[in-house]
């Protein structure tokens, strides 16, 4: 009989309902978690507090890396994995029509490789980065089927408002437990019992995810049902489904030049993130070791509570200026970032730069996540539009991670790095000036 009333209230949530509509929301509440404490803050100082010396070095795979250099590598290799292997699960979910199941799965592993992170140390650096490798993979496969549903489950009207939404509850559960986190960091004294802390808080990511991914798993629908059976020919269904997206990308000529110019300002974005803390803890003058700890930590929270304000004025920018001209404005401001954040030195300049990171990096993430599903045709196909649009970034940012990488490496500092990459928002400029206003046929 329960079955019965789970069953009938399930199929009494219609498209651009509330319940849905938050059921859905509330996994990035889920696994922001994971950007914010294993990606953009207590990570990279624990990564970087392992190397004692000066001179960070470290052999892995048989070659010297700086250190930062092989984190970045390693970050490339994942995203070209999850962009090779998107389109393969993606078209397996639209045939069989279980997308949720997949995205299960991506959440279950990335939870598991946070944990795994307990364990991360240099005498045992493949086995680490291997840890390392399944929470990003996690994160990301997780999210090829998550935007997926945005087009499924609001109405193009309510998109821009959700989607914003969903990040700013992902910055507000994700800040909370890393204000948690950094209370057990910081209520230690000396070194060995902070990274101690810093082990425990991978596993409190871990858990988090796992456990509140759960009310959206409940509530979110599995999929357009199907009958199908995958065979052997199904799994390559994905790559011909992004052929065909290609395809019909020639017929819509606003859908095409959004997604040229999307790769190209994604790459700097996305890039800029993952590596922010690194360049943070390398580049800038904290004084102690203590202080830079606390001083990261704070930037990222200062990060992450002006996103939330980001995410909504953009979504009221975009209301009343135009998606287009609004991510053109915040393109101009992430420019002009790569510009000063070459000759930042102080702490003072290092909290200036991440508000003004914070202010346009929920609205950048929100809103061309939202431009791109209003922009999609009309198609109950959205898993493969939605999977051409996260092999795109994907390999966006597997080019901007190693061009990164290299700079790096050969010139021994991020700051040449960060600064090329103004170029990347400079040609994304160009490209969104290029994109009709309404949609055109080619």
């Amino acid at each position: 009989m329960s079955s019965f009333f789970i069953f009938k209230f399930m199929s009494e949530l219609k498209k651009g309902s509330k319940k849905l509509l938050n059921a859905w929301a509330f996994y990035d509440w889920a696994n922001s978690v994971y950007t914010l404490t294993i990606a953009s803050s207590i990570f990279p100082i624990f990564y970087s507090a392992l190397f004692l010396s000066e001179i960070k070095k470290v052999t892995a795979f048989n070659y010297e890396f700086k250190s930062t250099a092989l984190i970045t590598f390693v970050t490339a290799f994942t995203f070209m994995v999850v962009a090779i292997l998107s389109p393969i699960l993606s078209g397996i979910a639209d045939y069989v029509g279980n997308k949720k199941s997949f995205m299960k799965f991506f959440c279950y592993l990335g939870s598991a490789g946070c944990i795994g992170l307990y364990w991360f140390s240099l005498e045992h650096i493949h086995l680490s980065l291997l840890f390392y490798f399944m929470g990003l993979i996690g994160y990301w496969g997780s999210l090829v089927f998550y935007n997926s549903y945005l087009p499924d489950i609001a109405f193009e009207e309510q998109q821009d408002k959700i989607s914003a939404k969903g990040f700013s509850m992902g910055y507000i559960g994700s800040v909370l437990l890393l204000v948690a986190n950094l209370a057990m960091v910081m209520s230690q004294d000396n070194g060995v019992d902070k990274i101690q802390m810093m082990r425990y808080s991978f596993i409190t990511v871990g858990i988090w995810w796992v456990l509140f991914s759960q009310y959206s798993f409940y509530i979110l629908p599995k999929g357009v049902s199907k009958s199908h059976k995958v065979t052997k020919s199904v799994i390559f269904n994905g790559f011909k489904e992004l052929l065909g997206v290609w395809q019909e990308l020639k017929l819509n000529l606003r859908l095409k030049r959004y997604l040229y110019a999307f790769f190209v300002f994604s790459m700097a974005v996305q890039t800029i993130m993952l590596v922010a803390v690194y360049f943070g803890e390398e580049e800038i003058n904290w004084g102690t070791d203590e202080a830079k700890t606390t001083g990261l930590i704070v930037s990222i929270l200062v990060i992450q509570v002006v996103a939330i304000l980001g995410a909504f004025l953009t979504s009221s920018a975009s209301s009343k200026f135009g998606n287009i001209k609004t991510l053109i404005v915040i393109n101009m401001i992430w420019m002009c970032l790569c510009f000063y954040g070459y000759f930042i030195e102080t702490p003072t300049q290092f909290y200036i730069t991440a508000s003004l990171v914070g202010l346009v990096m929920g609205g950048i993430q929100s809103l061309a996540r939202s431009t791109y599903s209003k922009f999609l045709p009309e198609t109950k196909d959205t898993t493969s539009y939605f999977s051409f649009y996260d092999v795109a970034e994907k390999i966006g940012i597997v080019i901007g991670m190693l061009i990164y990488g290299f700079i790096d490496q050969i010139t021994g500092s991020m700051r040449n790095s960060i600064l090329f990459l103004f170029v990347f928002f400079l040609v994304g400029i160009i490209l969104l000036f290029r994109v009709p206003r309404l949609e055109t046929k080619n």
